[in-house]
């Protein structure tokens, strides 16, 4: 018994022995030390960075019409919401009159004739003139001073437009409006009164453009401009170029009531899209506008992972030529995406350089 207990244990000692001597014996797996290597090519190109600032589509502009006529009148006729009106047609009608859109920075105040002062009112309608093909410049001289061509002007408007030809705009016959008006809301019933001297507007609407609203941080004023080039992230991920079309130059602070007492003071901006039919059924949908902070025209540029990381500090780039590697050292600008722009007295555009593969 003793016996076969010291065989099975010799045993035991010789097997775990040779098993010791074979993984002793297997090579190791070597570590790798290098990084698979390919190549780039230096470009010569524009590069820039974005700052993204969250803003808000919807129809741009708030326009209100009030009824500009001397007495008080009956509303015979007013539009839907949602309609848009256009230059030269009707907004509403007092007294089965039809009160005419023109475009305008400054509201109708007085009747038009012969003899009234010149003015900016004057100059309007007769912009409005030959807009609507009733006259030429060749024959109205757009200058705001109401002549015997404005009136005849007038006159051939009036009767395209079955008024009577009177050669006199009527105050409350027209009303001048920025642009084209989108309808929202009635201030009016049909049948209703309306008087010129008092009550609120009788329509109100916006443009019928679609833009973006957005609240600029006082501290990221500086790289809002107006009429900067912008691009518009819409909800789905579809980016929209744009413009900034409008841009406060007064700032404005949070208050304490609205729970918002804490943020910065912010600037307010309009940006108007390129494309409207892209934002068509997107009113009042966050967005995001994405804004140029840092930009270098027509500089060299190589991949950000070209570059290497010098012993004695700063930064440098193996370039490739005749079969050789050199590393040279290269000043850094702006970087951009996976772009970087480097400049060096050893570099050239088209020249290549080393890059992770």
């Amino acid at each position: 018994m003793r016996r076969r207990t010291v065989l099975g244990a010799a045993t035991v000692a010789v097997v775990g022995a040779g098993a010791g001597r074979l993984l002793w014996d297997e090579p190791a797996v070597p570590s790798v030390t290098s990084v698979p290597t390919g190549s780039a090519t230096v470009v010569r190109t524009d590069l820039s960075t974005t700052t993204t600032l969250p803003g808000t589509l919807g129809y741009t502009g708030s326009y209100a019409v009030y009824w500009p006529g001397p007495a008080a009148g009956t509303v015979t006729w007013l539009p839907l919401p949602g309609q848009v009106i256009g230059r030269g047609q009707p907004l509403l009608a007092v007294d089965n009159r039809p009160v005419r859109l023109l475009y305008g920075d400054r509201p109708a105040w007085r009747s038009l004739e012969r003899g009234v002062a010149a003015g900016r009112d004057v100059r309007a309608l007769e912009r409005n003139l030959v807009a609507l093909g009733h006259a030429t410049t060749a024959g109205l001289t757009v200058d705001g001073t109401f002549t015997g061509a404005t009136a005849a002007a007038v006159r051939r408007w009036q009767r395209a437009t079955r008024q009577p030809a009177t050669g006199r705009i009527e105050l409350g016959a027209v009303a001048f409006l920025p642009g084209r008006m989108r309808v929202t809301t009635l201030g009016a019933a049909a049948g209703g009164p309306v008087t010129g001297t008092t009550g609120g507007p009788v329509l109100s609407g916006t443009s019928p453009e679609i833009g973006v609203t957005l609240a600029v941080p006082v501290t990221k004023t500086h790289l809002v401009h107006l009429r900067d080039a912008v691009t518009v992230t819409l909800p789905a991920g579809e980016s929209v170029p744009g413009r900034v079309t409008a841009l406060s130059t007064v700032a404005s602070t949070p208050s304490a009531e609205s729970g918002r007492g804490d943020e910065l003071a912010s600037v307010a901006a309009t940006v108007s899209l390129d494309r409207q039919a892209s934002a068509a059924a997107l009113d009042q949908a966050p967005v995001e506008v994405n804004v140029i902070a840092e930009s270098a025209e027509g500089v060299l540029a190589v991949p950000i992972t070209a570059l290497v990381a010098l012993a004695g500090g700063g930064f440098g780039v193996y370039l490739l030529e005749d079969g050789a590697r050199r590393l040279v050292g290269v000043t850094p600008g702006l970087f951009a995406r996976t772009m970087v722009q480097v400049e060096a007295a050893d570099l050239r555009e088209g020249a290549t350089v080393e890059a992770p593969a």
